[in-house]
């Protein structure tokens, strides 16, 4: 049977979170926050009526925003990422392969029925998601990726496609195609879409149709790849094994200033603990890792610094990595210095499944595998009742410093305390 692929993510994702958690706030204009409340980040369909931009900063749309009787949300990553886990693992059940390609995004390959027609099993789907998750969808169907992608977009343009579009079945794709601006397409960027427009490639149909030899000569292999997609021919594989990383950062801007360094060992160890439970996430470890902190480049007397350590054994045990990472946060603190921001990264990954042991630093198997099943803990602790039920002393107690969030919902997915009561 022929396959498809098909492009689903979830419409105004962060909006929608917040949406089906409160059914109150269905029909209002509601607007997302990014870190401690600076930009609009993710705007619900009413909001985008009202013509509010995105990016804008809070301080400046306020107004605006009260004028109009906006809702307001700071943004409520354990929320977003839990409801992005719940929609994969309910995608999953009704795909044939399934590749993650963002928090709210993921290519799907479909095998057609004996009709070809998918729009019954799209429409399931959306109806599905939206009665067990709450949460809207999208659905764009092509041969390829590239094809999916226009599709999700054209399933999204208009309230007749009902939230879905199928760009192999439609009678005249080359009309569909002729619709889509050059700057829409997906991977092409602001400069390829200028190199297009003065050659006079408006469209995705006159890039899929314009000369190979002059698109290979600006973009290459990776030119003809798409241009070959647009065609329908399926180049790009489905990456159903993301590689392993090979750093991973947990960074913050303080909601104030820092100008004590107790405080800037508290950030460092927040940043630390967070990081360590995504290395045991990965099943990693990390063989270095380096500290940074600066002040605002804004204020006069701009100031960055970085430190970084080697470990002898590499680690995703807190306890080892806050060792190494607290005295670089002294070594980077200085009086009358305003920080603004700090961050750690892990370095040199490695796989957990083997650990080469140190001449002179040699970890006894069974001391690893009690601090294994410590950290196991832990984790399972802080997933069941919330992030930082079990925390590490040196991150503070409600620090003045953390990131600012005045309008942030109930966790109600993640945190036992956060869940919804009803009294009858």
């Amino acid at each position: 049977m022929p396959q498809a692929i098909a492009l689903i993510d979830g419409n105004n994702f962060y909006a929608a979170c917040e949406k089906s958690l409160e059914p109150a706030l269905i029909g209002r204009p509601l607007v997302v926050l990014s870190n401690n409340d600076g930009c609009i980040v993710a705007r619900s369909a009413e909001a985008r009526a009202l013509g509010i931009a995105m990016g804008t900063p809070y301080f400046k749309a306020r107004p605006e925003l009260e004028r109009h009787g906006v809702v307001v949300r700071s943004s409520n990553y354990a929320l977003y990422g839990d409801m992005s886990q719940r929609l994969m693992s309910l995608l999953e059940l009704h795909c044939d392969e399934l590749e993650i390609y963002s928090i709210d995004e993921a290519f799907a390959r479909i095998t057609r029925p004996a009709d070809g027609d998918l729009r019954g099993w799209a429409s399931g789907l959306r109806a599905l998601v939206r009665r067990d998750l709450g949460l809207p969808i999208a659905i764009g169907i092509g041969a390829s990726k590239a094809q999916a992608k226009l599709a999700n977009r054209l399933a999204k343009s208009s309230p007749a496609h009902a939230g879905m579009f199928d760009l192999g079945r439609c009678d005249d794709p080359d009309l569909w195609l002729e619709r889509i601006a050059i700057e829409d397409v997906w991977g092409i960027g602001r400069r390829l879409s200028r190199w297009c427009r003065l050659r006079g490639i408006r469209t995705a149909r006159q890039l899929r149709d314009m000369p190979s030899g002059e698109l290979r000569a600006r973009c290459g292999v990776v030119g003809l790849r798409l241009q070959r997609e647009l065609h329908g021919h399926a180049c790009l594989p489905m990456d159903l094994a993301p590689s392993p990383k090979r750093e991973t950062c947990v960074s913050r801007s303080f909601s104030r200033p820092i100008t004590r360094a107790a405080e800037l060992r508290e950030a460092v160890a927040t940043y630390v603990s967070r990081a360590a439970e995504k290395l045991r996430r990965q099943r990693q470890r990390a063989g270095a890792l380096t500290v940074f902190a600066r002040t605002s480049p804004f204020a006069p007397g701009f100031y960055s610094n970085a430190a970084s350590a080697r470990l002898d054994l590499p680690s995703n045990d807190t306890a080892v990595l806050l060792a190494a990472a607290l005295p670089l946060a002294d070594r980077l603190f200085r009086p009358h210095r305003r920080l603004a921001k700090a961050g750690v990264l892990m370095q040199q990954l490695q796989g957990s499944d083997q650990l080469q042991q140190h001449l002179f630093a040699s970890l006894p198997p069974a001391e690893q595998q009690r601090r294994e099943r410590l950290m196991a803990t832990i984790d399972r602790l802080n997933h069941r009742y919330g992030r930082g039920t079990v925390a590490w002393a040196a991150c503070g107690l409600q620090p003045g410093w953390a990131m600012r969030r005045q309008c942030l919902s109930r966790a109600a997915t993640t945190r036992l305390a956060d869940v919804p009561l009803v009294r009858a």
